[in-house]
């Protein structure tokens, strides 16, 4: 299969290895001029947990394709579209005019309808994922990262199509297993309340690596995702069906924020996935802070803890 990734961020660079490492051939659209800033190859510093639960270490210069232009007639089997979920509209717009034959692969976080999000690309070339890895590029441009044995894939209440069948056949070969949500929708949207609660602790202590083995900032993120639940009733979400998803915010947290410590500062593929986020400047989890909130406010459902930490992902 030719996969495309779109962008040379951290969860394209980590799939974009393990599928060209089982004989995709895969290449980078970035912008015009970042390829020569970026170079031809990326320092990486992975933890593959694949094969073994504690990981592999990966240290390695890869070497990449990188590409600057997107012709209409391009002969991508795969476009696999990872991006900031502030910068999905950007991105879908850029991608409609240019998607060819290929399927294009949604694989991040969404807040709206699913089929709102994806703009105009055609709905019948999409399949839906979900990354399991993590990292950051550190302040020498080394990607340091985890990545799980296995990923997430759903669809909107019907089974796979044949497109997507294909994409999952893909990350199979590269040893990942499939994890499959049928309601994919209140999946993403029971994960991203899931992330603006953790995140805004992190924000509060000034990145989320600070979160790593601190049990009362985590107890705090636990908390401030249990209030958040109710949003997602308020729109409509049957939590029933998500019973595992919310679990760990509505367990006692003198319970699970000890263990989320302990996991964070001891169990090497959490301390990795939480202490590489350690960019101060990262836009994203404001984003998802304040796209909460103003839901939040829209619905009005009160949640007194995100909005105590507002000034820490408020715009100035």
């Amino acid at each position: 299969m030719k996969i495309l990734m779109f962008g040379r961020g951290v969860i394209a660079t980590v799939y974009g290895r393990v599928l060209q490492k089982a004989g995709h051939e895969v290449e980078f659209y970035v912008r015009p001029g970042r390829a020569a800033t970026y170079g031809a190859t990326v320092d990486l510093d992975l933890l593959d947990t694949r094969r073994r639960v504690w990981g592999q270490r990966v240290v390695e210069k890869w070497p990449v394709h990188l590409r600057e232009t997107l012709e209409p007639d391009h002969d991508f089997d795969l476009i696999v579209l990872s991006v900031a979920h502030h910068r999905l509209p950007e991105a879908t717009a850029f991608l409609s005019p240019r998607v060819g034959q290929a399927t294009v692969l949604v694989f991040g976080n969404i807040w709206t309808e699913p089929t709102a999000a994806i703009g105009p690309l055609p709905l019948d070339r999409i399949a839906w994922g979900f990354p399991q890895a993590g990292g950051g590029f550190d302040a020498n441009g080394v990607l340091r990262g985890m990545l799980l044995p296995s990923v997430v894939f759903g669809t909107l209440g019907r089974p796979p199509t044949e497109r997507e069948r294909a994409v999952r056949q893909a990350f199979r070969e590269a040893g990942l297993r499939i994890k499959e949500r049928p309601d994919f929708r209140g999946w993403l949207w029971v994960h991203f309340v899931s992330d603006a609660g953790l995140l805004s602790q992190g924000l509060r202590l000034g990145s989320l690596s600070e979160l790593a083995g601190s049990t009362g900032a985590l107890r705090e993120g636990l908390l401030t995702g249990r209030e958040l639940l109710p949003l997602l009733e308020a729109r409509g979400l049957d939590l029933r069906r998500h019973r595992v998803g919310v679990l760990l915010f509505r367990a006692p947290t003198w319970l699970t924020a000890p263990v989320l410590a302990w996991l964070t500062a001891h169990f090497a593929p959490a301390r990795v996935s939480v202490t590489a986020h350690s960019d101060l400047d990262a836009e994203e989890p404001r984003e998802v802070c304040r796209d909460t909130l103003a839901e939040a406010r829209r619905l009005g459902v009160p949640v007194p803890r995100l909005e105590a930490v507002e000034p820490y992902f408020a715009r100035a």
